[in-house]
């Protein structure tokens, strides 16, 4: 039986992951510091383990995604300034001489959900992910979203009351995209306190449900999905689900039915087994 490899390269962690399913994994965690530490500690956890016959990289972004592109497989123009123009891909590849697949943490968390979770059967669906970012990844015509680059939906500009909501927002590039006003930096720059030690009935929960359902209300526009799957730390916050659902059908005012948003059936785990479909694909695609 072929050995995969999946890598979920995180802001805060590294993720790694050898096997072959869900109920069949090894896993452990390495913390994020600088690229060369980082991956050397990734390559390391692979050499003295099983041989693996292909690893898959699902790496928070952006991300080179083109074949053709001399920089291919690259994190390109992070905010993590040690990380920015890094050949992940290639230095992985390098090391451990095996086919190396990459995508965005989203894309391949939506991957995972269409093979094993919530979207089985889907071939039109949206994965949101709420923490430390906001991105989103899913299919289109069962396929994978790629364009110029890949879906950067945290950066999308959304109503902004000041009245309501005077911060200014912290992206750095945009200030107050939906990234900026409901990530959960934003969530803790605003309210001074730790999203998780916030109180359930703080209105903090209110603006968040408010921002996110205008994102999901834009995307469920543009790309019709059957269901939205949002995931994510800050949706650790169960609450949040009514009253997005509540607030999207509001929005809609009923011009279109809602589809269904629900959590993710694979959990925290969702992006490194998408890491793992992402390597089973670049062996069928090499044989």
């Amino acid at each position: 039986m072929r050995v995969l490899g999946g890598i979920e390269a995180g802001g805060s962690k590294c993720v790694c992951a050898l096997g072959h399913a869900p109920d069949d994994l090894e896993v452990s965690e390495i913390a994020t510091t600088t690229p060369e530490q980082t991956i050397g500690r990734v390559i390391e956890f692979f050499k003295v383990r099983r041989a693996v016959h292909a690893i898959g990289v699902a790496s928070f972004g952006p991300v080179d995604l083109d074949p053709e592109s001399a920089t291919y497989g690259h994190i390109t123009w992070t905010p993590k300034l040690a990380w920015r123009n890094f050949d992940i891909a290639g230095m992985i590849g390098r090391a451990l001489h095996v086919p190396v697949a990459i995508d965005t943490d989203v894309n391949a968390a939506a991957l995972a959900e269409r093979r094993w979770g919530a979207a089985q059967g889907l071939a039109d669906f949206l994965y949101i992910t709420v923490g430390s970012g906001i991105g989103a990844g899913g299919m289109a015509n069962g396929r994978l979203m790629h364009g110029r680059m890949h879906p950067e939906f945290g950066h999308v500009r959304v109503p902004h009351d000041w009245e309501r909501d005077p911060f200014r927002g912290n992206c750095p590039y945009h200030g107050d995209c939906l990234e900026g006003l409901a990530a959960a930096p934003a969530i803790q720059a605003r309210w001074g306190q730790d999203p998780a030690c916030l109180p359930d009935n703080h209105r903090a929960w209110d603006l968040e449900a408010r921002y996110l359902a205008l994102g999901i209300v834009n995307a469920i526009c543009v790309l019709s999905p059957q269901r939205v799957i949002l995931g994510g730390g800050v949706m650790a916050r169960a609450q949040l689900y009514p009253m997005i659902r509540g607030t999207v059908a509001e929005l809609l005012n009923g011009y279109l039915d809602a589809p269904q948003i629900v959590p993710p059936s694979l959990g925290s785990r969702a992006g490194v087994l998408g890491a793992m479909a992402l390597a089973d694909a670049a062996l069928g695609e090499a044989s």
